[in-house]
């Protein structure tokens, strides 16, 4: 009965990918309008989500109570970080994959796959647990990741920290994250009706989000792919190593049961969509980032249910 539980609670969010793939493929929908999709998730379904669950189930010492559980997600990332330079080595990557291969070995999709997915196994309750992890990926990737991804083309590095890469950290999600939290701890009432219309918005993340990744996964052509070092490396640091440095640390940090449950399975998401986007705009290797994104998407569809069942 777990077998079945943990692949039905999944199973929706197959549907819809495959609704994002049918609608592409029957011309309904291309490369812009896929782009406009993910501008609706990003910057005001996803915002108004995070306003709207942290306002309806949090106070402020249960806000409180969440602040030292962050250090899980950082201390976890960046640990899998070290790995994949180890890894950059032993396999012996070129030096124009080398940023982007570890870029994907240690950041994981958080928002467009992982928030559906959890809302999808574990219910709004996993939300904060979402945002805890989301906001370490997002601050680690726009620094170390970028920067390291910024060796591999040809424009030069980018800087370690600067005002585009606080921007970028600075995203409307994690503003709608702060906004939240502001009006939490200083109990600053929302009018009904708004946060109505928040709940209304945010019900479009998921569907909008797998219509995306359906999208996505069309415009690649899977039937050419040879699996080699530099696809089974990104997927040994996606779907084992990563998780398995969250089951370490939530040992030596112990957590609340699904926090714990909430973590694992975000350091288990296949690669983030960001990263074609970044490696195109430094004239790295965008194929072979769009490739991992997806074979890392549709290969997370199976695995995800294992990973349910598991813990």
């Amino acid at each position: 009965m777990e077998i079945f539980n943990a692949f039905g609670s999944i199973f929706s969010i197959v549907i819809m990918i495959a609704i994002g793939y049918i609608i592409t493929k029957v011309k309904w929908m291309d490369k812009d309008g896929a782009e406009l999709v993910a501008k609706l998730v990003i910057n005001i379904s996803l915002p108004v989500l995070m306003i709207n669950s942290l306002m309806k189930d949090f106070d402020r010492a249960k806000l409180f109570s969440l602040g030292e559980d962050v250090v899980v997600p950082f201390v976890s990332i960046i640990i899998t970080y070290f790995i994949g330079k180890l890894f950059v080595k032993i396999l012996k990557i070129g030096e124009k994959k080398r940023g982007v291969f570890l870029s994907m070995f240690f950041m994981s999709n958080t928002i467009f796959i992982g928030l559906p997915v959890n809302l999808a196994l574990f219910g709004t309750e996993s939300i904060p647990s979402v945002l805890l992890y989301y906001i370490a990926n997002t601050t680690l990737f726009w620094t170390i990741g970028v920067f390291e991804i910024s060796k591999d083309g040809n424009k030069g590095y980018n800087k370690f920290m600067s005002v585009e890469t606080i921007k970028r950290i600075f995203s409307p999600p994690l503003m709608g994250f702060i906004l939240a939290i502001i009006l939490i701890l200083l109990a600053i009432p929302v009018p009904k009706f708004m946060m109505d219309t928040f709940k209304y918005l945010g019900d479009l993340t998921t569907p909008l989000s797998m219509i995306f990744i359906g999208n996505t996964i069309y415009y690649i052509d899977l039937k050419g792919i040879k699996f080699d070092k530099h696809i089974w490396g990104v997927l040994l640091g996606r779907f084992i190593i990563s998780p398995l440095v969250v089951i370490f640390c939530c040992r030596v940090f112990p957590l609340p049961d699904l926090m714990r449950k909430v973590f694992i399975i975000q350091s288990a998401m296949p690669v983030m969509t960001n990263t074609a986007i970044i490696t195109k705009s430094y004239d790295s290797d965008y194929e072979y980032a769009a490739i991992m994104i997806a074979i890392s998407t549709i290969l997370s569809l199976f695995l995800i249910p294992i990973y349910k069942i598991i813990i």
